[in-house]
């Protein structure tokens, strides 16, 4: 029993964009593809301008269809890392407990693993998007409910701000 492997990835890019730049100190990598659009501000400046203000610029605003769109690859993906590290398929899975932040990106996973409706644990629609604390309050939930049993395979699968994406194989 216990963990068998875990998988993080996040482009990160931004926080390479927020570095202080020394010549000949930073390379130029984040420039390659990124998984959001931003509006990069001049090397130095370090104040709102009136121009950002008057464009609204000091708002977040996230893109749900692109975010979608990365997820249900990312997703997938992270979760068949996961199980290709321990020579294991889906079909090995006893529950799969993904993020709670979108059903229809629950759904499409299912889909794509082809996974049972009872292979995945989904709870937002009873409480909504929990954001960090969602895998961790359904793998309560469906431990509560006699979902999981002992020497059982689970895969907690996440998704989350800063585009990060992340999986964790339990032997319960």
């Amino acid at each position: 029993a216990g963990i068998l492997s875990t998988h993080l990835h996040s482009d990160g890019e931004s926080a390479e964009i927020l570095a202080m730049y020394n010549p000949g100190t930073h390379a130029n990598h984040w420039k390659e593809e990124r998984y959001a659009d931003f509006d990069e501000a001049p090397i130095g400046q370090m104040f709102m301008s009136q121009q950002m203000i008057d464009n609204a610029q000091l708002f977040p605003y996230m893109d749900g269809p692109a975010v979608f769109k990365k997820a249900v690859v990312k997703f997938p993906e992270v979760i068949m890392e996961a199980l290709a590290k321990n020579g294991l398929t889906p079909a090995d899975l006893d529950l799969l407990i993904p993020h709670q932040a979108n059903l229809r990106i629950a759904q499409f996973v299912q889909q794509k693993l082809g996974l049972r409706d009872d292979q995945v644990y989904n709870n937002i629609q009873h409480y909504g998007n929990t954001t960090a604390a969602s895998v961790p309050i359904a793998l309560c939930e469906a431990w509560e409910k006699g979902l999981i049993k002992e020497k059982e395979l689970i895969c907690l699968a996440a998704f989350g701000s800063g585009f990060t994406w992340a999986s964790a194989l339990l032997r319960w």
